[in-house]
């Protein structure tokens, strides 16, 4: 079947093509004869006639991509996209953060329910933030803390030691802080937290096992394709790729393929067609990624798979 797909992501021109995995899933549909259309979230609008029939358009760009560094992407002339009735996929595909405009997004979004399909489907997104979904696995968490109290903090830390406190709804390893065990500077980046973001923030002791590795795999339906073992680079403690990382081959170990086996059904069941969780030390689940997971470029690289092959294939199935 030839599919007219919707992209809603960020500049084609600022896209690594080496790593992006938007950029791969567009060059997989493409492959099998999907027609591109590349859109701003920022351009989304929605309109009811007098009868109250519902349009959702955008302004978007019939795009034809290619694997050649800065000339890897050719738009055709701009056209008014009617969402439900032009399109039958949209892949959901821009950057956090978790924010206000992102959610409304969904909530446009969502209202395509029965026309066109959106990639993943934009209730669950918008119902499983990466760092809240986890929240329902806590049995396979590290002691978890979310609050916005230094008190509690302080109390988690002389139960715990050394910590790690993040923004509940960042992404790509940005503000991730570490806490020494004595506790230094842990009230000003407390009040430097609560003064940059009005929700609680996510505190966890520090583990040791991320020397090890920091493991991304990825589920499609519900069911493990891949997956690839992240390590910090020098000087670092965050082993996200974004944040100088680096990858390497792996496999998942029994207590990893557990934790996927426990939430594989529930992806599937809330339309989270791609998902991408992440695991330190082969034992510990630290989030579920559902927003605009990555990864898969380097999981074929190491395994010669196809995972954007895989994804699509799931996508093409739900349309029957």
């Amino acid at each position: 079947m030839s599919l007219k797909v919707a992209v809603q992501m960020d500049p084609m021109e600022s896209v690594n093509i080496d790593g992006d995995s938007s950029f791969a899933l567009m060059l997989a549909a493409q492959k099998r004869g999907h027609s591109l259309f590349h859109y701003d979230v920022t351009t989304l609008t929605w309109e009811a006639g007098p009868g109250g029939d519902e349009r959702l358009i955008c302004k978007a760009h019939p795009v034809t991509v290619q694997p050649v560094k800065g000339d890897h992407y050719s738009f055709g002339d701009p056209l008014t996209l009617d969402l439900g009735r032009d399109s039958d996929v949209i892949l959901m595909r821009q950057d956090p953060p978790f924010d206000l405009g992102y959610i409304t997004a969904t909530h446009l979004l969502e209202r395509l329910e029965g026309q066109t399909l959106v990639v993943n489907d934009p209730v669950s997104v918008r119902n499983a933030p990466e760092k809240v979904f986890v929240l329902d696995y806590a049995r396979y968490m590290p002691p978890t803390m979310i609050t916005r109290s230094l008190d509690d903090v302080r109390d988690f830390q002389m139960r715990h030691g050394a910590l790690v406190i993040k923004p509940l709804h960042g992404n790509g390893g940005k503000a991730i802080f570490k806490i020494d065990a004595d506790g230094g500077n842990l009230s000003a980046l407390m009040e430097m937290f609560n003064q940059t973001w009005p929700e609680p923030h996510m505190v966890q002791p520090f583990l040791p096992e991320v020397a090890k590795g920091d493991k991304r795999i990825v589920l499609v339906d519900g069911e493990v394709v891949g997956a690839i073992n992240r390590k910090p680079g020098e000087g670092e403690f965050r082993s996200n790729l974004a944040q100088g990382g680096y990858a390497e081959a792996t496999e998942l170990t029994p207590r990893e393929q557990e934790i996927c086996d426990a939430m594989g059904p529930e992806l599937k069941k809330r339309g989270l067609i791609f998902v991408g969780i992440d695991v330190i030390g082969g034992e510990w689940l630290t989030e579920i990624n559902v927003t605009s997971p990555t990864g898969i470029v380097a999981i074929d690289a190491f395994n010669n798979s196809d995972v954007s092959g895989k994804i699509w294939d799931a996508i093409e199935g739900r349309l029957g």
